[in-house]
Formats: C-alpha cells, sequence, structure tokens
C-alpha cells in the first residue's frame, strides 16, 4: 500500500472539522486494511497500540538535522525556516520539494516501508543511537514526496494534527464493518477500552459482531478506567446515579491500576503508564495484603506525612510519578497509602459485567487493610439526603477532596464518562486543561517559557481556551512544580515556533482555577478563562481526562444561572 493513499487521507482529514465527515471518510479507507490490520495506528500518528509503552522517540532537534542531511542543506537553514514557516513538517516538504525538482528518479514510499521503519526507531539504544536514527530518518526523507515529507516528520513528532479522536476512530470501524448491528457502538466503545489495540479492534470488526464477544481482559495489559462525571449536588448525584446509592471519599492522589498475571506485578496510571519501578512501597503492600492468583485493582494512590501521620495535597507526591533515579529514597521521603475501591479481574475471570455490589464485596475479603499502607475507599450506601450530607462533611473535615458517588448495580465500562459514577467536590471554578503553547518570559523570567496558552478538547482537535502564566512556583524546594520545572518538560515536545512563541505537543495537563468564563473571538473554543491560574501540574492524566468543549459550554450555562439568580434577589 503506498504511504501517498495515507497522506491524501490525512490531508481529507485535516480539512473538515466537522465529525461525521471524518466518520466517514475513515470509514470509506478502512475496508483497505485489511490483512494488515496494524497500519491503523498510523492513523493517529503511532505505530503502537496505546497500552505500549515505547516511543519514536525523535526530539525536535534530532528532526531538524535529519531534515538537513535529505534535503542536502545545513541545520541553520533548516532552523531559520522552522522560526518563519511555524511548523517542521511543512519546513520538510519546502525543503525536500526544491530538491525534489531536480531528482531524476523517484521510488514510492510504501506505508509498510514506513511501518517498520518507524517502529525500528523505538527499538534503537546504546552507542551510536543518534546516528542510526538519523539514518533511517533520512531515508525516508530522501524517498518522500514534499507532502509525504510533511506527515512523516510530524508522525515522528507525535503531531499529525488531523483531529482523529478514539471515539471518532471507534465509529467509523463500526460505520465500514458493522452498519446493520443495533447497538454495538457501546460494545466496540467498552472493547476497545479493555484491550486499547486499534489493531485489534479492526480485527474483530472485520470478522464480524460475535468477535467482540470474545475480548478479554489480560492483567499486565493496562486498561481504561471508568471516568466520573460531575454532579452540581448530592441531589444530582441521586439523579445520576439512582436512590440508594453508594458514596465513597474522594481522595487526592492519583489513579492507579494495580495488576497482578500470576508472576509479575504492573502498575499503571490512567494514562496507561507503567510506574511499577517507580512504587515499591506500592507493591510490597500489595504483595502482603491481596490474596489472590491474579486480578486487576482500581485504586488511589495517597501521599501522606509518615511522621505526623496525615495525608498530603496531590502536589507533594506528584514527582513521584515521572522519577527514575532515587526511587527508594523518594518511597521513605514521600510514601502513598493505597486505597482500593474497585476489581476489574480476579484468578481468571473478568468482573466488567458484574454489579458494584458484587465487586466492592470481593475486594472486602480478599483484603487485608493495614493503616497507612493499604485499605479500602471509606464507604457507605444511602438513599437519605441528611446521611449522604453529614457524610459528605466529614469527608471534608479529615481533608479529602469530597465524595464519590456510585451506582450499585453498575458494571465497569473502561474509558468512558457514563452515568454509573459521579464525583462531587465543593464548589471551585477548576477546570482539567492541557497546554499547547508557550511564550517567552521577560525580567526575571526571561529566557524560559513562562506564559501557557490552554486547551480543552472537541472532536480530536484542541481548541484554545485562554492563556495562563500565574500559579506555578519560582524557587525549587517549594511544595508544587516550579516555572522552570514546566519549562524543562515543554522544551522537550516543542513542534513549532513562531518568534516568540511555541507550539507544543498536547501532552502536559494542568488542573486551572479562574474566576468565570466568558465568550471570546480571541481564541479557537470561543470562549476565554478570567483570570486563570494553574493549581497543579498533573502528570498522571493525559487529554482524555481534560474538559471538553461541552464542559466548557455546560460551566458557562451555569455561571449565567447562578447571576441570573443572583439579580432576581
Amino acid at each position: 500500500m503506498k504511504y501517498g493513499d495515507f497522506v491524501v487521507l490525512y490531508e481529507t482529514l485535516a480539512g473538515t472539522t466537522k465529525k461525521l465527515e471524518k466518520i466517514s471518510i475513515l470509514a470509506s479507507f478502512l475496508p483497505q486494511l485489511k490483512g494488515q490490520e496494524e497500519l491503523v495506528y498510523l492513523l493517529r500518528g503511532r505505530v503502537f497500540p496505546d497500552y505500549d509503552v515505547r516511543e519514536i522517540g525523535i526530539s525536535t532537534q534530532l528532526a531538524i538535522k535529519a531534515i538537513a542531511r535529505a534535503s542536502a542543506t545545513d541545520a541553520v537553514k533548516v532552523t531559520k525556516e522552522f522560526s518563519r514557516m511555524g511548523d517542521l513538517g511543512d519546513v520538510a516538504a519546502h525543503l525536500l520539494g526544491h530538491k525534489k525538482q531536480s531528482a531524476l528518479y523517484h521510488r514510492d514510499l510504501t506505508a509498510e516501508h514506513v511501518f517498520a521503519s518507524l517502529s525500528a526507531l523505538a527499538a534503537i539504544e546504546g552507542k551510536g543511537t543518534v546516528d542510526k536514527k538519523m539514518s533511517i530518518i533520512s531515508e525516508l526523507l530522501i524517498s518522500a514526496r514534499p507532502e509525504e515529507a510533511r506527515y512523516l516528520v510530524r508522525t515522528i513528532l507525535s503531531d499529525l494534527r488531523v483531529g482523529v479522536a478514539d471515539a471518532i476512530l471507534v465509529e467509523a470501524v463500526v460505520l465500514a464493518f458493522l452498519p446493520d448491528s443495533e447497538g454495538l457502538l457501546e460494545k466496540v466503545e467498552r472493547t476497545y477500552g479493555l484491550v486499547n489495540d486499534f489493531a485489534e479492534i479492526l480485527s474483530m470488526a472485520i470478522k464480524g459482531p460475535r468477535s467482540f464477544e470474545h475480548a478479554r481482559l489480560i492483567p499486565g495489559r493496562p486498561v481504561q478506567v471508568m471516568l466520573a462525571v460531575k454532579a452540581d449536588d448530592l441531589e444530582d448525584g441521586f439523579r445520576i446515579c439512582g436512590r440508594p446509592c453508594v458514596f465513597e471519599h474522594k481522595y487526592d492522589g492519583f489513579r492507579m491500576l494495580v495488576n497482578f498475571d500470576g508472576k509479575e506485578f504492573k502498575l499503571f496510571t490512567r494514562r496507561l503508564e507503567d510506574v511499577t519501578k517507580q512504587f515499591p512501597d506500592v507493591l510490597d503492600a500489595v504483595r502482603g495484603h491481596v490474596r489472590g492468583e491474579s486480578f486487576i485493582l482500581d485504586c488511589e494512590a495517597v501521599g501522606f506525612d509518615a511522621k505526623h501521620e496525615k495525608y498530603l495535597p496531590f502536589e507533594s507526591i506528584s514527582q513521584r510519578i515521572k522519577r527514575k533515579y532515587d526511587i527508594d529514597d523518594l518511597a521513605r521521603t514521600l510514601p502513598v497509602e493505597l486505597n482500593v475501591f474497585d476489581i476489574l479481574y480476579y484468578n481468571g475471570e473478568a468482573l466488567v459485567s458484574q454489579p458494584f455490589s458484587s465487586r466492592r464485596a470481593l475486594i472486602e475479603k480478599i483484603i487485608k487493610q493495614k493503616p497507612w499502607a493499604i485499605r479500602l475507599a471509606k464507604q457507605i450506601i444511602t438513599g437519605t439526603l441528611e446521611v449522604a450530607e453529614r457524610f459528605y462533611r466529614d469527608a471534608l473535615k479529615i481533608g479529602e477532596e469530597g465524595v464519590m458517588i456510585k451506582r450499585i448495580d453498575a458494571p465497569y465500562h473502561p474509558g468512558r464518562y457514563v452515568g454509573y459514577m459521579a464525583k462531587l467536590k465543593p464548589a471551585k471554578q477548576d477546570l482539567d486543561l492541557v497546554i499547547v503553547g508557550a511564550e517567552y518570559g521577560t525580567g526575571k523570567r526571561a529566557g524560559g517559557l513562562t506564559s501557557f496558552t490552554l486547551a480543552c478538547r472537541s472532536n480530536g482537535d484542541f481548541l484554545e481556551v485562554g492563556n495562563v502564566s500565574s500559579g506555578l512556583k519560582e524557587k525549587k524546594g517549594v511544595e508544587g512544580t516550579t516555572y522552570s520545572e514546566l519549562d524543562e518538560i515543554l522544551q522537550k515536545i516543542v513542534v513549532k515556533r513562531t518568534g516568540n512563541t511555541v507550539h507544543v505537543k498536547p501532552k502536559v495537563v494542568v488542573s486551572v482555577t479562574y474566576q468565570n468564563i466568558q465568550p471570546s473571538p480571541t481564541y479557537s473554543s470561543g470562549f476565554a478563562l478570567r483570570f486563570p491560574r494553574i493549581s497543579h501540574y498533573r502528570p498522571e492524566r493525559g487529554t482524555k481526562d481534560i474538559a471538553s468543549l461541552e464542559d466548557i459550554k455546560k460551566e458557562l450555562s451555569k455561571q449565567r444561572t447562578k447571576n441570573t439568580g443572583a439579580h432576581s434577589l
């Protein structure tokens, strides 16, 4: 299959922002992948399934050098063009376009060759790594037509920009292969949440609807966690989850899935990142206090001060998620307690279809609780508002974030915001958003990125909702993320430069507080946050976790209702 066929598809997808059009375009293309389903990863600018932690691992600077070599120019010129054009993909197309005009011979680049070459990049390590990677990228670019070079570079930098979200691709698969199957979309969505592999989903769809009956959980492979919708108040929680329902403490930590396949333990974040090595204390707690031949537990890891025996905010332990060194020291100085609240798999059997009440009863049997090591989420079941209010107040009094509200008979639906679970926190204007751009600072903050462009998600795209430059710490040693630390993280994922500003891969998620939301033609979402402030850097969260455009509109509607009510008093 020609790589140019993918490029035509990319251009067509990039030419529309309409979800239904994207689904239709993809559905027409997908049958061509029969027999080589792994090429579906290229539709999302990847070469590995979501559960696979391997990365192509190419920096902007290495891409610049590869473009220079392939176009027979120098890195200085490429960098200059990058500053002028703002997109390395466009730079590659421009410079290689000039070279192609004088070429006497051209060989068509195949999708299979591109896929194999990019996959090989992730396996290269040790002495000579840079040169080996440069050779592979340069060979691809030399063989590529200008428009192919554009998307090769964007794929290498994980910035494809064609707006293909998971939900869009799932619906395209259903439309292409299962159009007459009543109600199958939800089953395909659920299956994707379990396997996290679009090649596997595509293969199942090609075989027919019945193949989805055989999808199964595999301990050791990360699963997308079930997500909670926001409740406006306790009565809204009852509306979402029914009466009676379950109330649990909402902890100020981060989601962790504990996997045991009978031989090996694996720990994953909600972003599907493997953090097994970073949390030896969690492994010790699970080994000594969970009984079972195999299992997958859904938990919250919460930091605590061992000396004073009190819980700490998420910011105090966030550094443990990414840390690759001094792990044992950190485990002693920044310990975590594992709060278990659900189980997805036990002793060879998937439990996601069983009611929550049964899953809770099982973890009560198999977990031996130990304070400051591992315990069950504190829980009550009630249909009475007064009892729920008392439980909520008590949770806040001891420093918890709020409460989780759950439907008693609910199955576990991976990767979805469904009405099986809701969360309630004290009224506060805050959203999780992703950084898509930044600007260099001046004065005492000169030299680093200090002003950040925020975005929400919308059908596979990211729409800007404002800029934020406050909330981070100035100096290290103070609890929380510093400007220099965030600058270091963002510099590694820059894909576009224009003067004093940069465009970065949408990977860094932050929690942001704000005064209110207002309509604004300045930003692509049509809205802007007024007086935003970063409250937390969230390394354990991904773009699936950030606020959607619909969430922004909902918050604005609630804001207007509140203001109208206040004016009528």
